[in-house]
């Protein structure tokens, strides 16, 4: 008998929808050549959410996300929906069901594919080779801290992890490093900030589990510094959800475009998982969107939620396969293409690639 997985999917909005169509048609592909099924439920968060319910996070959403092994997201937000209050903006459905879901570890992979080593505005010599993994807790500190308020004078958030919080995302990281170079460098403020001590010190602590394990620590300006000067230095990042929402954009350039890369939100139950791109309203509709950070983004899903590692290597050679060939979309067609394609013909190569 097959196996079978139940994907839950939010397009959400701008090219959402365009690059979750493309992720899904890979998926049918590799699914069908490893001998698995797919079984998929659309689900509603964000700007569409919004226009359809009035609230960025349906209670509907809520409860179908329990139902399903792993959800795959596009992007939310848009100029339509900036001038609402900031609960009931898209963004604030997102951060509400990474909350709900307990999806505290954030993984984003930024690594430099040989064939666009070109495209970033770093020397070759500096980015080839890159592949760095950036561990941001992602359900704790300055997002969420309380108190927090926005008055005619003066407007204050609060940083705040306990230490259940650090420990748990300290972990994920180490066993991560475990699985690659064995280095991780854990970025804080320490110097200035006591929730940073406090995170160093407790890193330092399950440091003590991991002997085999390199660690390092860095001053988060620091970090961003050296990610330009010396990328290939780092391995492992781990970071509080701040600083590592800051420093994975960062990263991301590396790679020369925005639009290449995944990301995976874990932790206590269904994985989310995301291109790290924003929903890009200017170009949406257009054709022309990148979806090879949300195909990415599915073989991390095939994974880390659901083990079917040949097919998400399958998913990772073809994307490989397809840019060795020379197959570029507008947004990375400057750096050796042999032809220009759209969203949707990016979808078909990479899935044809995969499927073999």
């Amino acid at each position: 008998m097959n196996r079978s997985y139940k994907i839950g999917v939010i397009k959400g909005d701008g090219i959402g929808p365009e690059i979750v169509d493309e992720a899904i048609k890979v998926l049918d592909a590799v699914s069908v050549a490893q001998g698995f099924n797919l079984k998929y439920e659309e689900l509603l968060l964000g700007g569409a959410a919004i226009d359809q319910t009035g609230v960025p996070l349906p209670e509907e959403t809520i409860q179908g996300v329990k139902q399903c092994d792993a959800i795959l997201f596009g992007a939310i937000g848009g100029p339509q929906w900036d001038n609402l209050e900031r609960t009931l903006r898209p963004e604030s459905g997102l951060l509400a069901l990474r909350k709900e879901m307990g999806t505290f570890a954030n993984l984003r992979p930024a690594m430099v594919y040989d064939e666009l080593v070109n495209a970033s505005s770093l020397k070759p010599s500096v980015i080839q080779g890159v592949d760095i993994m950036v561990v941001r807790e992602l359900t704790g500190g300055l997002y969420f801290g309380q108190p927090r308020a926005l008055e005619d004078d003066k407007a204050f958030n609060t940083m705040i992890y306990t230490r259940e919080e650090v420990k748990r995302i300290a972990i994920v990281a180490f066993d991560i490093a475990m699985k690659r170079n064995k280095r991780l460098c854990s970025v804080d403020k320490s110097n200035v900030l006591e929730v940073s001590q406090f995170w160093r010190e407790i890193v330092e602590e399950i440091a003590v589990d991991y002997p085999e394990v390199a660690l390092s620590h860095m001053y988060v300006d620091n970090a961003a510094m050296q990610l330009i000067r010396d990328p290939k230095q780092f391995d492992v990042i781990l970071t509080s959800n701040i600083f590592g929402d800051i420093l994975s954009d960062a990263a991301s350039m590396l790679s020369g475009s925005i639009g290449l890369l995944p990301s995976a939100s874990t932790g206590k139950g269904v994985g989310l998982f995301e291109p790290i791109h924003g929903s890009a309203p200017d170009i949406a509709g257009q054709g022309i969107a990148n979806p090879l950070a949300t195909i990415s983004s599915a073989s991390m899903m095939l994974r880390y939620a659901l083990n079917e590692n040949e097919a998400a290597d399958k998913i990772d050679e073809a994307i490989k396969k397809t840019l060795a060939e020379g197959y570029r979309t507008g947004d990375i067609g400057d750096y050796d293409a042999t032809e220009i394609v759209t969203c949707s013909q990016m979808g078909d190569i990479v899935a044809d690639y995969a499927s073999r």
